[in-house]
């Protein structure tokens, strides 16, 4: 499989579709994420339970924007559409529907991704739901 491909088919079915019986597919056996919580571990396990924890708290879907492969790295530049359907960051469910842009970045050998990096933007989050649960004052 072509990395760029390997990249496209990781999102779509890992996060958007949630096919952990696919993770192998995708991730090399020494697979390490470096955008994880520190309370996870920064392993395929790490991941999965982070994909789950996050699906608790939103319905998402993630479409790539953007995207630069070349040899053994991939950069994506994402935009992910999002529900909110459970606590964030001791929000509760407001409902809404919200989004946020970021970026993937994938080291891939031997097929498989081996390393991932991850820079999104929580704060546009976090901002669009505390704009949402205080609701428009205007005209009351």
């Amino acid at each position: 499989m072509e990395n760029s491909t390997l990249v496209q088919d990781f999102i779509s079915q890992i996060w958007n579709n949630k096919a952990f019986e696919k993770l192998d597919n995708f991730l090399h056996q020494d697979f390490i994420d470096h955008s994880l919580p520190p309370l996870l571990p920064s392993d395929k396990e790490g991941t999965k339970r982070w994909i789950i924890n996050t699906g608790n708290s939103f319905e998402h879907n993630t479409i790539i924007e953007d995207q630069v492969t070349e040899a053994d790295k991939s950069i994506v530049k994402i935009r992910m559409n999002l529900k909110h359907i459970g606590a964030w960051r001791n929000i509760e469910p407001t409902g809404i529907d919200l989004h946020t842009i970021g970026y993937r970045f994938f080291k891939i050998k031997d097929g498989r991704i081996i390393e991932h990096w991850a820079l999104i933007d929580g704060q546009a989050i976090e901002n669009q739901l505390k704009d949402a649960s205080h609701g428009c004052k205007i005209g009351e």
